[in-house]
């Protein structure tokens, strides 16, 4: 298959390209031979990427994410991770007071967060730079709505995130392999 074709029944399924990526972006970074040895795997690898070539910082799209889990070094690195999920999700306004702590040397954090005027906390379990992924799978369902999940492909030590319907998740599943698993 096509790296196009992937494309395309990747956007019938909500992940398109963000406006100004395009095939030769994709290109850049890996020969077309890469993406259609085995479809569909290496290019829901590299739509939770940025472009790798100028102009700097654009993603590939704002429907994925590549989430390295080594990424907590203090105060607001949880707030920053659960603002990209409520992004990821479509739902920028949906959490309200939010706040974390994180003490690394002292093993010691914290997330509060409310959503729809619900308050939730939770101490957060510290393992030197690695982000808590139950705590932040607990902050996922509370964000997943209307049959959306988020569902992640494994990428050593990132995990590649999506939010998408199941039905969506179901068909990717069908024509990857079931690369996708669902975060629970």
């Amino acid at each position: 298959m096509t790296l196009e074709q992937q494309l395309e029944k990747l956007a019938k399924l909500g992940l398109t390209l963000n406006e100004g990526v395009t095939i030769d972006d994709l290109l850049y970074s890996f020969d077309r031979e890469d993406y259609e040895k085995k479809p569909f795997d290496l290019i829901l690898s590299m739509l939770g990427s940025c472009v790798q070539r100028e102009p700097w910082g654009r993603l590939i799209s704002d429907r994925v994410w590549s989430f390295d889990t080594e990424c907590i070094y203090q105060t607001g690195d949880y707030a920053r991770i659960v603002k990209k999920l409520c992004s990821l999700a479509n739902k920028p306004d949906l959490i309200n007071g939010l706040k974390d702590f994180v003490d690394i040397e002292e093993r010691e954090a914290w997330l509060k967060y409310r959503i729809n005027g619900k308050h939730y906390g939770w101490t957060i379990y510290v393992n030197d730079d690695w982000a808590d992924t139950l705590t932040l799978s607990y902050v996922m369902d509370r964000i997943e709505s209307d049959g959306f999940h988020f569902y992640y492909k494994d990428s050593g030590q990132a995990m590649i995130l999506f939010y998408l319907h199941e039905i969506a998740a179901f068909q990717i599943n069908q024509l990857s392999g079931n690369i996708l698993q669902r975060i629970t």
